[in-house]
Parts: C-alpha cells; structure tokens; sequence
C-alpha cells in the first residue's frame, strides 16, 4: 500500500483481515492498514477479488481479524459500522420498483451528512433529471449506476465505497464522476475508496492498494 504520507488521520484501520473463498487463494492473508481521508484506489485484474473486499470492508461479508470505522469496531458494534458506510452492491436488484429519487432517499437514509446541493449537482452533471420519476428497472445500467454514484458522492457517512463506478457510464459521465471525486479527495473526515480494473489518473489520491493483500 502506498500512501501518501501527508494523508489524514485513519477513517479505517484493517488490522490481521483473513479472507479466503473455499477452495480458492486468500484475497487477504494477514493483511493491515490505515486507510485515511480522500480517495484510495484498490487495484487489481479482473477476479481478484476486489468486489469482495469492498463487502468485507462494508461489513457485509464476515472475515477473519478487525475492522475498525471512525471509532466504531464492526464486532462490537455492527449496526453503527454499517450505518457509517456507504455502498451499493452493483448487482443489487432491491430498488428496481422505486424512481432514482425514493432510491436515493432510502439509500442515505439516517445520513445526517447528506448534501441536497451536491445531490443535485450530481442529477445535473449525470444527465439524470429526465428520469427522476421513472422506475429504476426502467433506466439502463449506466443510469442505473448514476443513480447510485450520485447518492454516494452527496453521502456525508465516513466510508464510501464505489465498485468499478465507471462501469456503463458515457464518457461526459465519466469525466464528471472524476471532476467530482477530485473535488471531494480534500474532503477531511469522509475516506472514499474506488475499486477498479485500471489505474486512475484524473483524481488525486491518498493512497493505493494493490490485490493480492498480504502482511506488511
């Protein structure tokens, strides 16, 4: 992990995390870190796991060792772990019968960081306004996956995650979804990690992770 060593105080601290799919080679193996505020890149090829381990550190998939969320330890306090966390499975099918706006709502719900202004900024900047009332299993992947980036960049929890959120986004989407991330990497307080098959140039990050985790 390369970090920058002008970076934050740590939002998340992984300590010893053990997780391995049976039968298959550990995607953590002992492995711990500090992981402070801005933008951190989780690196790595296609199936090496790095959805998973966006679960993990969400508090969604049980693993071996410690997480530890602005104060909070996931085995000690669950509900107020997860509460600080933003993500939003991409395969999540849970809002297909609500509008981009009731999904939103539910999404940062008992967020009391939640930026009306940034939301709506993000509608803006994503094209989305056209669908605003429409069902989400009426919208395409990628304005499916603009909804959720909007919510997550207007989220105020301490941990966002994003899973590859440049998937199925044009390429005017694209370049505001980094115009936004670089915007929101000075933020203090707020730790934003990205998981992606490609480096990342346009944002400026605090730090990066490369998979297969191992000790350090």
């Amino acid at each position: 992990m390369n970090q920058n060593p002008e970076a934050l105080s740590p939002i998340l601290d992984v300590n010893d995390l053990h997780f391995a799919h049976s039968g298959e080679p550990a995607i953590a193996a002992g492995w711990s870190a500090s992981i402070g505020a801005g933008v951190t890149l989780l690196y790595g090829d296609t199936g090496s796991g790095k959805s998973t381990l966006l679960r993990v550190m969400a508090g969604r998939l049980p693993a071996e060792g410690r997480l530890s969320l602005a104060g909070t330890r996931l085995d000690h306090d669950p509900e107020v772990y997860r509460r600080n966390v933003f993500f939003c499975d991409p395969e999540n099918d849970a809002y297909d019968n609500v509008t981009p706006v009731e999904c939103t709502a539910s999404l940062n719900a008992d967020d009391a960081g939640f930026s009306e202004s940034r939301w709506r900024s993000c509608i803006e900047g994503f094209a989305l306004t056209p669908h605003l009332d429409k069902r989400m299993h009426m919208l395409s992947t990628g304005s499916k996956r603009k909804v959720w980036l909007a919510a997550a960049l207007a989220s105020g929890r301490a941990l966002t995650l994003l899973d590859e959120p440049t998937g199925g986004l044009d390429a005017a989407s694209t370049r505001f979804l980094w115009h936004m991330l670089a915007g929101l990497a000075e933020q203090s307080g707020r730790a934003i990690v990205v998981a992606s098959g490609a480096r990342i140039d346009s944002v400026p990050l605090s730090a990066s992770i490369e998979l297969p985790l191992h000790s350090t």
